[in-house]
């Protein structure tokens, strides 16, 4: 049966002090990247609870398209090194794991060792991505699929989320923070996080909310990346120094800023070949008051750019985390953004980028 990732956390049962068994094989997907991520981290979570120490992850790296199965396959009949049992993840961004690895899955469902635990995560679905892999996996353990909040279900959603962490708020209120966020889920995420620092525990009226996301929101990312795609070259500056002096981390701008350019990226490849624009703005879950921002940005920039940016981003998260390639100049990673996102939005500084 398949589960909304809400229910597979509740099942989880991460609430309760005794720990939840464990199913097998674990496949969380969808486009909807927090809700996959916060179901993910919960069988994490899960999976430590109940003694499971030893994790190892697959995924396609340098440039592969698709993760060593071999290797995957070896460490399914391998015993434990280091504990009597393990997680192992799969990451499968495309959401399909082409005939050999759908056979390697498949053949792990049919005999799952009792020392392994598998949790396939995929940013990518839709009612073709399923085969005969996904059923065995959904005969064994659990399938989770994070399909789109529609904007009807967005103040529900934000409602629920207020609740969990502790607010209340007017209904009006609700909706003026959904209307702030235009059904990005990461965004409602961030700001209920922040409302969750500043509330006094007063039930949080329209002006209220109003009054508190303003304040936590002077330099927030995504500001920041509206000025990037807007191309406010001065405002992107002025931003991150304001971020750097609030004590930000690069790492944690990356994600959202990431997102973005991947968006655009993909526009960018419709609007290449003369594909349907509209069409892939509704796909990206992008909002008509958007488009016209992402529209100036694809006319300062042509597809190849837009791949540029996303890899160029890849590099400021290995330059953040002190992690660069060999031969790479050594380069300050608050630096590496600026000049980043100058280049979104100036045509010119693109001479900035190593990429």
């Amino acid at each position: 049966m398949e589960l909304r990732p809400e229910q597979l956390v509740a099942q989880l049962g991460l609430d309760r002090p005794e720990p939840a068994s464990l199913h097998p094989a674990y496949l969380i997907a969808g486009p909807e990247p927090l809700r996959v991520l916060e179901a993910a981290d919960a069988v994490r979570t899960a999976a430590r609870r109940a003694g499971i120490a030893e994790r190892e992850v697959f995924e396609a790296e340098g440039n592969q398209r698709e993760p060593d199965w071999n290797a995957l396959s070896a460490t399914f009949r391998a015993p434990s090194l280091f504990a009597s049992r393990r997680l192992v993840e799969l990451r499968l961004p495309s959401g399909k794991p082409g005939k050999e690895g759908a056979e390697v899955i498949a053949d792990f469902c049919a005999d799952p060792p009792q020392d392994v635990t598998l949790l396939i995560t995929a940013g990518e679905w839709s009612k073709q991505h399923g085969g005969k892999w996904s059923e065995a996996i959904g005969r064994i353990g659990q399938v989770a699929i994070a399909w789109q909040v529609k904007p009807h279900e967005l103040t529900d959603w934000i409602e629920k989320r207020l609740r969990a962490r502790g607010l209340r708020a007017e209904h009006d209120a609700v909706q003026s923070l959904a209307e702030r966020v235009e059904g990005n889920l990461l965004a409602a995420a961030q700001e209920i996080d922040k409302l969750a620092l500043l509330s006094d525990g007063q039930t949080l009226d329209r002006e209220r909310m109003a009054q508190l996301v303003a304040d936590a929101a002077r330099y927030d990312v995504f500001r920041l990346v509206d000025a990037a795609m807007n191309g406010q070259g001065a405002q992107v500056s002025r931003m991150l120094a304001g971020l750097r002096a609030e004590g930000e981390a690069v790492p944690g701008l990356l994600g959202m800023i990431v997102m973005e350019l991947q968006r655009a990226a993909a526009l960018a490849r419709v609007q290449a070949r003369g594909g349907n624009l509209a069409s892939e703005f509704k796909a990206q879950r992008i909002w008509d008051s958007k488009q016209p921002m992402y529209k100036r940005a694809l006319a300062r920039h042509a597809s190849p750019r837009w791949e540029a940016f996303v890899a160029e981003a890849g590099r400021v998260d290995r330059i953040a985390k002190g992690r660069p390639r060999y031969g790479e100049e050594p380069v300050d990673a608050w630096l590496a953004l600026e000049r980043l996102l100058l280049a979104v939005a100036e045509p010119r500084a693109a001479r900035l980028l190593v990429c």
